[in-house]
């Protein structure tokens, strides 16, 4: 170690060692096999392998099974001010890099991919939404929020203020308690709503009452993707919650669009996007269980849509249910096969880490095998780049999106 620190010292066992060697970031509190003294909940410790080798620096959390998260491999960095403002510096500096003029909707800070473990920050035009899931970001919130709008601010993004959504279970898992409203620490007038756009198309995001942060943005491009395919095309966007496919592919120049969702509310607020695009008088909106709509629209008969997208929820959110998630997703995607006429066009995706893309891929292949068809793949495509993939990071790479022709 280049420099002597006070911070405690947790000796790790030799399978983190190679975890964090590995370019992991977690600790689990099974992996600590001591503590030099029993660390304050939320502060710094540095991590050791059982010879004692420097494996990196992190926070420490007394009630997670997560029990240490590495913010540096330096041992000469400092975790004053400055390192933080540097740290923002080069996640902001990355969005402007990889979205070129496209930020007024984008995820400012993504968890360990940017380093910032247990921290999502987004930015919805004049607002920005943040979840802290961490004590150890709890801990630095008063520090860094400020921090990451005046990033923002300097870079001409005027802020109506900062919104905080820890309202999630996982806080719980950390001894957090839950909580909603407006970050004190920076100022903030009206209300917690405000309207974004993205591809070109307006939407009203509610920060306070909205899923997650508000607003679904990883899926940006993908919607654009759709977009481009759209024209001419009798589309059925399912689960369709706010309207984002069904919207894109009416700007994109569909024929007609059906958009499905179970949920009454998120019709509403579909509706009401398209109507904020003058959209409203090219899509049908239809308050229905995707799994009961298609097996009935495939007993109806005939091939009424040529263009279908699913874009359900995460079927898992644990590997103890990825058999159960495969069989859902086999069942919507093989109906939608059944439903599309040759030379149809299928959207499909999942948001779910514990889906792995080569589970997915094979829930395709046969889904379409029982449907006695082919994929023809047009594109392969992830979240968006403000929600980077960290190699050595899995958790990190959660989105798997794909465009078919079915021949």
């Amino acid at each position: 170690m280049n420099q002597i620190r006070n911070y405690p010292v947790a000796e790790v066992t030799r399978k983190a060692q190679a975890s964090l060697e590995a370019g992991h970031p977690w600790v689990f509190d099974a992996e600590v096999k001591s503590l030099s003294t029993e660390p304050e909940n939320g502060c710094l410790v540095d991590v050791v392998s059982d010879k004692g080798r420097y494996l990196g620096t992190g926070i420490y959390s007394a009630k997670s099974k997560i029990r240490v998260r590495i913010l540096s491999r330096n041992a000469n960095d400092k975790f004053d001010e400055a390192f933080w403002r540097r740290r923002v510096g080069y996640a902001w500096s990355y969005r402007r890099a990889v979205m070129g003029s496209d930020l007024s909707c984008c995820r400012v800070i993504f968890g360990e991919a940017d380093h910032f473990p247990g921290l999502v920050v987004d930015l919805f035009s004049d607002l920005l939404c943040a979840q802290v899931l961490s004590v150890g970001m709890e801990r630095l919130k008063p520090l860094l929020l400020p921090i990451i709008a005046e990033t923002l601010e300097r870079d001409g993004i005027k802020l109506r203020g900062i919104y905080e959504r820890d309202d999630v279970h996982v806080r719980e898992l950390e001894g957090l308690p839950l909580y909603k409203g407006w970050f004190e620490g920076w100022p903030h007038t009206g209300e917690p709503t405000t309207i974004i756009n993205e591809n070109g198309v307006l939407y009203n995001v509610d920060v306070e009452n909205g899923q997650k942060t508000g607003f679904f943005l990883d899926q940006k491009y993908n919607r654009r993707a759709v977009a481009a395919l759209a024209k001419g095309k009798r589309v059925l966007d399912c689960f369709t919650h706010t309207g984002s496919f069904a919207l894109n592919a009416a700007r994109g120049g569909a024929e007609r669009v059906t958009a499905v969702d179970i949920s009454e509310s998120a019709i509403e607020l579909a509706k009401s996007n398209a109507c904020l695009n003058s959209l409203d008088d090219k899509i049908e909106f239809v308050a229905s269980d995707v799994f009961y709509l298609l097996p009935s629209l495939e007993r109806a008969g005939g091939k009424p849509y040529d263009f279908i997208i699913l874009d359900p929820p995460a079927f898992t959110k644990s590997r103890s249910t990825i058999d159960s998630a495969a069989r859902g997703y086999k069942e919507i995607n093989f109906r939608a096969m059944k439903l599309l006429p040759r030379g149809g066009f299928l959207a499909t995706c999942s948001c779910s880490h514990f889906m792995e893309d080569s589970a997915f891929r094979r829930m395709l292949k046969s889904a379409a095998r029982d449907a006695s068809l082919e994929l023809r793949q047009i594109e392969e495509r992830r979240q968006s780049p403000d929600h980077p993939i960290l190699w050595g990071v899995p958790e990190t790479e959660y989105l798997k999106f794909y465009i078919f022709q079915v021949v």
